[in-house]
């Protein structure tokens, strides 16, 4: 994991980070942005996430978080696992339940009961990851492990933490060479 994990921190401070003011989902001001999609719907970015994280599954049976961050790492985490020989499926969290159809809030090939791992691209105040994991467990599912690719140090991890969910990070702002 080791190289593919460096890898992966080189694409994201080469394409990732983002100097400027911003304002962040959490409603705070900063002076940078990580944008991951620009790593996780990359071809390259995507087979690193996937290699990466799919040996970090445990026994999980899906893998999935809050639309949109999640989307592109949860289908990059089933790819991978599925050419590992450890298949575990991918799910994605809306952000409001559908109004139509089945009027579904998880859409994906899970059912209720299983182990499931939520990711996010970056975790600063907590609250998709947090929203993701009541969500899966309103359906019933048990959620094993959360893994954020970068966490901002902003206090959501500690959050989640202090909730009883294990929680791993692969990145921090001093890895990314922000601070």
């Amino acid at each position: 994991m080791g190289n593919y994990k460096e890898e992966l921190l080189k694409l994201l401070k080469n394409k990732a980070v983002i100097f400027g003011k911003v304002t962040l989902s959490s409603g705070e001001k900063s002076d940078y942005y990580i944008d991951c999609r620009q790593v996780t719907l990359d071809a390259k970015g995507a087979f690193l996430i996937g290699e990466v994280l799919s040996d970090m599954l445990e026994d999980a049976d899906a893998v999935g978080g809050l639309t949109i961050g999640a989307d592109p790492i949860a289908a990059a985490v089933a790819v991978r696992s599925y050419e590992k020989g450890r298949p575990v499926s991918a799910f994605v969290v809306r952000k409001g339940q559908k109004a139509h159809g089945m009027m579904k809030r998880i859409e994906g090939p899970i059912v209720p009961t299983s182990k499931v791992v939520v990711v996010d691209d970056v975790i600063t105040k907590g609250g998709s990851v947090l929203e993701a994991i009541d969500v899966a467990e309103a359906e019933g599912h048990q959620v094993v492990k959360v893994i954020c690719l970068v966490d901002r140090q902003q206090g959501g991890s500690d959050i989640v933490q202090s909730k009883g969910y294990k929680l791993e990070i692969l990145f921090t702002p001093t890895d990314l060479g922000i601070i």
